[in-house]
């Protein structure tokens, strides 16, 4: 079975260190909804096949669509030998067609680019894609949170989710993991975003 190490801006799991989700806490990433980083998942399949999930723009209203911006470069990274560098990325962006329709290209799976609109499964190069607007699935008790901090006890509740209803828009992709692993089978992955 190959062993997955799990990172990200959003969020990271390494000795030593440790980060959380992101929902438009700082003042920089809230003016920013298109670049700023929710939450990162990525997980691999019993078929082979490794699943990387980035979701952006927190906190939309419930039965939004998606937020794109093309000015955004949104980069999936992938250090197969574990010295803290790329040694893969996958990088997606966005663009509008002259009615105005969103498309999402990708690149670094395979030789060419996968493209098509979003909102719709994408097939190309062995890989899968959909990039759209999703309900957060980040779990958190924020009315929990604010009592623990004002009374100094525990008061958290698992039924109790300040983003539920919430919206975020996502990009998922599923891809075969052999095409990036290599050696060991572990992998250390995380995403970023920039902007032009």
């Amino acid at each position: 079975m190959k062993r997955f190490i799990l990172g990200g801006l959003a969020a990271i799991t390494v000795p030593l260190a440790a980060y959380a989700a992101d929902h438009a806490e700082a003042p920089g990433s809230a003016s920013d909804p298109a670049a700023d980083i929710a939450d990162f998942f990525a997980w691999h399949t019993d078929e082979g096949n490794l699943v990387a999930i980035v979701t952006f723009a927190p906190l939309s209203a419930p039965g939004s669509t998606g937020i794109y911006d093309a000015d955004v470069l949104y980069g999936f990274h992938f250090d197969t030998n574990l010295d803290g560098t790329s040694d893969a990325d996958i990088w997606v962006r966005y663009g509008q067609n002259s009615a105005g329709e969103w498309g999402v290209q990708v690149t670094g799976i395979g030789d060419t680019a996968i493209e098509g609109a979003v909102g719709g499964l994408i097939e190309g190069n062995g890989a899968k894609v959909w990039t759209g607007a999703a309900d957060d699935p980040f779990f958190f008790d924020l009315q929990g949170f604010q009592d623990t901090l004002a009374t100094g006890t525990i008061s958290f509740d698992s039924t109790r989710d300040a983003l539920a209803g919430m919206n975020v828009t996502a990009i998922v992709i599923e891809f075969p993991a052999a095409s990036f692993v290599s050696g060991s089978g572990t992998v250390s992955t995380w995403t970023t975003t920039a902007r032009k």
